[in-house]
């Protein structure tokens, strides 16, 4: 059903919202309805997850990775839910009177008036709802970077008036009068000091958002992959390696907390998360183990940090959403994060090709060799050979150096025939390996 009355909302992979610069979730409710005013031919969005934050209301249709938006520039009123006998046995609605277009649509400065109502079905509290939404409509955070820029022309006329100010002659301070002019002129210098201040930690404020911006179009530019135009250089890839450890420093603009997620916490952690491990499985060869996932996540999460449980069961409610990563545990017990486009059919027949080198025949591989060639950590290179082990692809030998890995040549045994030499063969290869290296 289309939907033109209000503007579309961008959505990450996930289902997560795309925020704007500054803009902070502050609360989530689910299983809400946006029904427009006596308009017939607008059309009600139902039953969606409603996420409040500092700019706008996220309308957000979770089956079809659809959403729009309802910015706070556009609302002129917000009003109560109403207390009634009628109400107790209806879903509580909250009505927000807005500014639309001639067609309907709603826009900041618009022509209408139009009144939105925000039906909370479920166990959603409205009386909580409508505080947040209260408090987020009367700090009016949308509006800083207007403010920001009108300070800036204010301190310069500000500047101009203090040049014409030193330029005339002081009045001896004299009499009562001179001490309050006195006191008067120390509070304007205490307030111009404070008004400096402040224009100082906006500048520096505006300037981390610039750097969080220009951060989230590089992270985009390098999931992209690398360019169609040839092959990249070895100074091109150093280049990308450390802009993608710098990016891994930056962190979550907005992330998930109870106190903004609430019910749907674990939800909205995996989905978050799903987003934010893309970039360390494509450094790291497209699997992670969990432990790293956790210490990189709460890095960039800064002061909201998770606990392992809150982790493991995000990580476990992938299955039920479409995202491109999932949770693997081997035998073993480790646990790690991969891409569901790495199947382990290609992993191994990299360890068996790597296994069937002259060297690794004469000498084995270990696990310190197929993390080379896999490009992942030594400990899950050590997890993939146990695993090509269990299904006969590889032998094991332990010894007090450590465990090396051979080809398993009794695949290549004939039971009709044991003497027989297949030619080419692993069998072949190995018996010219070993004579070589006699």
């Amino acid at each position: 059903m289309a939907v033109n009355w209000l503007p579309p909302v961008s959505l990450t992979a996930s289902g997560r919202p795309v925020f704007v610069p500054g803009e902070v979730e502050r609360c989530l409710l689910p299983a809400v309805d946006l029904e427009p005013g006596e308009n017939p031919s607008l059309s009600p969005l139902l039953s969606g997850l409603l996420v409040l934050t500092s700019h706008r209301l996220l309308w957000i249709d979770e089956t079809s990775s659809s959403g729009f938006a309802l910015p706070f520039a556009a609302v002129v009123h917000a009003y109560p839910p109403k207390k009634s006998i009628r109400s107790m046995f209806a879903s509580p609605r909250i009505r927000i009177q807005v500014s639309a277009s001639p067609d309907g649509r709603v826009v900041a400065g618009g022509t209408r008036s139009e009144m939105i109502t925000v039906v909370l079905r479920g166990k959603n509290d409205p009386d909580v709802f409508y505080g947040r939404l209260l408090e987020v409509l009367r700090s009016r955070q949308w509006e800083v970077s207007v403010e920001a820029e009108k300070r800036d022309l204010e301190s310069v006329s500000a500047g101009t008036s203090t040049t014409t100010a030193a330029a005339r002659v002081r009045m001896p301070v004299v009499g009562v009068s001179g001490i309050l002019r006195k006191e008067q002129e120390l509070w304007e210098s205490t307030d111009k000091s404070l008004q400096e201040a402040f224009q100082d930690l906006n500048a520096l404020m505006s300037k981390a958002k610039e750097m969080v911006q220009l951060a989230e179009k590089m992270r985009l530019k390098l999931l992209s992959g690398p360019s169609a135009q040839g092959n990249p250089n070895e100074e091109e890839m150093g280049s990308k390696q450390d802009m993608q450890d710098w990016l891994l420093s930056v962190g979550i603009a907005s992330p998930v907390t109870k106190e903004s997620a609430g019910a749907l916490y674990h939800q909205q952690l995996a989905r978050e998360l799903a987003d934010f491990v893309k970039l360390p499985l494509e450094k790291a060869g497209g699997m992670i183990a969990l432990i790293d996932v956790y210490c990189l996540y709460n890095r960039a999460r800064g002061t909201a940090l998770i606990s392992p449980e809150d982790l493991l069961q995000a990580c476990t409610l992938w299955e039920k959403f479409d995202v491109s990563v999932m949770l693997r545990k081997f035998d073993s017990g480790v646990m790690v994060i991969q891409n569901k486009a790495q199947r382990d059919e290609e992993v191994f027949a990299r360890i068996v090709s790597l296994a069937q080198k002259p060297e690794a025949l004469r000498t084995g591989i270990s696990p310190s060799d197929a993390a080379l060639t896999l490009g992942i950590a030594p400990a899950l290179a050590k997890e993939q050979l146990l695993t090509a082990e269990s299904i006969g692809l590889v032998c094991r030998d332990v010894s007090p150096d450590g465990f090396r890995f051979y080809i398993n040549l009794f695949r290549e045994i004939d039971t009709n025939d044991i003497y027989l030499i297949k030619k080419p063969g692993p069998f072949h290869a190995w018996l010219s390996a070993i004579s070589l290296s006699g």
